[in-house]
């Protein structure tokens, strides 16, 4: 009988410990789980603002123009401003009329795509965001040169955006072949047409 009694005594002991080591375990994976909880609002919390800094600083560069492919030393004797003058009467004469361009600056920039083999753009803050609309839309449907060399006008976006604007490709591709019409629009938005319908 005393046997009995104490090996249900051991049984319940080892039982309680077991028990005790569970809790402990439960106890460690609670704030194991809290920690990762609170990394994760914190990385949430940091992509939230990086983004909505980004979005204030494309907001920021929204009336500038990257003029790409000029090579370097040719603004030096004139200034980046007077040779974006001469871009406009080189490239377009049509907007003399309807576009009353007014340069806050221009100077040069790092080129996002090879800093160390292309020339180093030329960034012009304009005035107007609208002038630089008409000055891109022109600059899309026909050649633009300075001096016999090949230039380019793009958006002046952020690094980031350029970056975001790139994971579209693919996507884009896909509804450019099945005729979607896609687009992007400023700064990383994707729209494109479905049935005479716009879908975003």
């Amino acid at each position: 009988m005393r046997n009995t009694i104490n090996e249900i005594k051991n049984n319940l002991e080892s039982i309680q410990n077991r028990a005790d080591a569970m809790e402990e375990r439960i106890s460690d994976l609670e704030d194991r789980n809290k920690d990762m909880l609170q990394v994760e609002e914190e990385r949430e919390l940091r992509f939230l603002k990086n983004e909505e800094i980004s979005e204030k600083y494309n907001l920021i560069r929204k009336s500038n123009i990257r003029i790409i492919g000029i090579p370097e030393g040719y603004e030096r004797k004139k200034g980046g401003e007077r040779t974006f003058k001469q871009i406009i009467v080189e490239n377009f004469q049509n907007l003399g009329n309807e576009v009353e361009l007014q340069v806050k600056e221009a100077n040069r920039t790092p080129s996002y795509i090879n800093a160390r083999s292309s020339p180093r753009n030329i960034m012009v803050k304009l005035a107007k965001v609208n002038d630089k609309e008409k000055m891109l839309k022109t600059a899309r449907q026909k050649k633009i040169n300075y001096k016999g060399t090949s230039i380019r006008l793009s958006v002046d976006f952020s690094a980031a955006t350029i970056q975001d604007r790139r994971e579209w490709n693919y996507t884009f591709k896909i509804l450019k072949d099945k005729n979607f019409q896609p687009r992007i629009h400023y700064p990383v938005k994707l729209d494109y047409y479905y049935s005479d319908t716009m879908k975003k």
